[in-house]
């Protein structure tokens, strides 16, 4: 889709947040700011609920939300860190010279605490998909927690809360962000529908909304895709979301990586695992599925694919990076061409 996403331009506002109770805990988060930790499954609204807690907080939120992705954060380099914009202010040459990643790291978490908020008493740093942190990690933030909490709000979200330090949780209160029902997500699409002057039906809502599975940023996309390629959110274009779904992203990935194009593959599975946030197993699933499908993979090719997800889901089942144990097997199916 080449035209704006609706997730962005129709981004709720804490009171168009579809769980009734996430929005009383929110609410009483801007009348009296407290760390948070939001925990849900994957397309819940959890970084769409943060920064609408933003909006209705800050009264400059460009300026004093700051969102590190953590899955991101943590998988960059050390020269990808220094020249990112976001933190290169924070690092001189003498520390991107002298310092180890790590050092880095804590290094841009405790800047980020630390400047003043440009509006108001307090700023909001949000870790998203925290279940990423290292416990190392997770105690140097814990130590940032404490000296900054006057003036820095934290909000930690993850789809796996038992990943963080007891620490941690205790300097935070739990919010549980549940997936929306297939009601709700209606709710959520029709005002976005009408906004855009797009046709629809109710079996057309209620398709997108069971297609959705409780995803309500797959929903939203979902529905977009409908009204730009067919016109009308309808029952219809079945093919076209399925597609349109990891399904459809996971063939494009498996086919660049054949053909040789690693750098396309890994940017499919990045787009996979940190902006849709799908897991490695989800991703490995999906991945069998198509190769199991595929008139591609025959004989001792298809027994090597095997192979290889069997090393892949044990590894993942370590808890170690699903980006470079999926990116290792892309790249041994490309290398058997």
């Amino acid at each position: 889709m080449d035209a704006p996403l609706w997730t962005e331009t129709h981004a709720p506002e804490l009171s168009d947040l579809p769980q009734p109770e996430v929005r009383e805990y929110l609410q009483k988060a801007v009348e009296e700011p407290i760390n948070l930790v939001l925990y849900g499954p994957r397309g819940s609204g959890k970084t769409a609920a943060v920064r609408a807690l933003a909006r209705e907080a800050h009264e400059d939120p460009d300026n004093d939300l700051v969102e590190i992705n953590v899955a991101d954060f943590f998988q960059m380099t050390k020269k990808e860190i220094s020249e990112d914009p976001r933190f290169a202010s924070f690092i001189d040459s003498k520390r991107r010279r002298n310092s180890s990643k790590a050092d880095l790291i804590n290094h841009v978490l405790k800047e980020s605490a630390s400047y003043s908020p440009v509006s108001g008493g307090y700023k909001t740093i949000v870790l998203d998909n925290a279940e990423a942190i290292r416990e190392d990690f997770q105690q140097a933030l814990r130590r940032v927690m404490e000296r900054h909490h006057e003036t820095t709000q934290f909000v930690v979200t993850t789809r796996q809360p038992t990943k963080l330090i007891p620490p941690i949780k205790s300097r935070c209160f739990p919010v549980a962000m549940r997936e929306p029902t297939e009601e709700e997500i209606v709710a959520v699409l029709e005002p976005i529908l009408d906004a855009e002057g797009a046709e629809y039906d109710d079996m057309g809502l209620q398709f997108v909304a069971g297609y959705a599975r409780g995803d309500l940023r797959k929903a939203i996309l979902g529905a977009q895709l409908l009204y730009e390629q067919e016109g009308a959110v309808s029952t219809d274009a079945y093919e076209v979301l399925r597609e349109f779904g990891v399904r459809g992203r996971v063939e494009e990935m498996l086919e660049a990586a054949e053909d040789g194009e690693f750098t396309d593959a890994r940017k499919t599975l990045d787009d996979l695992l940190i902006d849709e946030g799908y897991s490695g197993g989800e991703v490995l699933e999906e991945m069998l599925d198509a190769i199991s499908r595929s008139n591609r993979y025959t004989g001792d090719r298809l027994a090597k694919a095997y192979r290889l997800a069997g090393e892949v889901d044990m590894d993942l089942a370590e808890g170690t990076s699903d980006r470079i144990h999926i990116s290792h097997m892309l790249a041994e199916l490309g290398a058997s061409e």
